[in-house]
């Protein structure tokens, strides 16, 4: 059966919205562990910070890397630091300029976390603990947050001014 009588878009060409994950990849990885041995027992206080920055690269390429760093303590004593920054590349197509900032910084780390928090999970056990499942991020509410600061940094009206 041929194509013919489709719509333009109905085979995902023309002109539809086209977001896809072209690549990712860990770009930086750090694992200290000074509490190894003696503190490897214990239930540690964990801190987890997240980041995601996003670049145009050519075309209608974008790099998103989502950084997250995850400190471990028991009373004042580090267990573990780790930080990682896990890369995506995403190709957008066809989709309204004002929208694209949502997609780099809400869809495409969605689609991203899954790996990185494996990597986490992973590292972690390797470096004798009980793997680490990082709950996960609700990112729309991270660029929610970071919008209304921008928005107070710059004296911006909020809407309901």
């Amino acid at each position: 059966m041929s194509g013919e009588g489709l719509p333009p878009n109905g085979n995902g060409s023309g002109d539809a919205p086209r977001i896809q994950l072209l690549a990712q990849y860990v770009k930086d990885l750090s694992f200290e562990n000074p509490g190894a041995p003696m503190l490897i027992n214990v239930r540690p206080a964990i801190d987890l910070g997240v980041d995601l920055q996003a670049r145009k690269m050519e075309g209608d390429q974008y790099e998103i890397d989502l950084r997250l760093r995850v400190s471990a303590k028991h009373e004042d004593k580090t267990i573990f630091l780790l930080e990682l920054s896990y890369a995506g590349i995403g190709l957008i197509q066809n989709v309204p300029e004002e929208v694209i900032s949502q997609i780099l910084l809400i869809e495409i780390p969605m689609m991203l976390f899954p790996f990185a928090r494996r990597v986490v999970a992973d590292t972690v056990r390797d470096g004798g603990m009980p793997p680490l499942m990082i709950e996960p991020i609700d990112f729309a509410s991270l660029y929610r947050a970071k919008a209304e600061q921008q928005q107070q940094q710059m004296g911006a009206p909020t809407a309901n001014a």
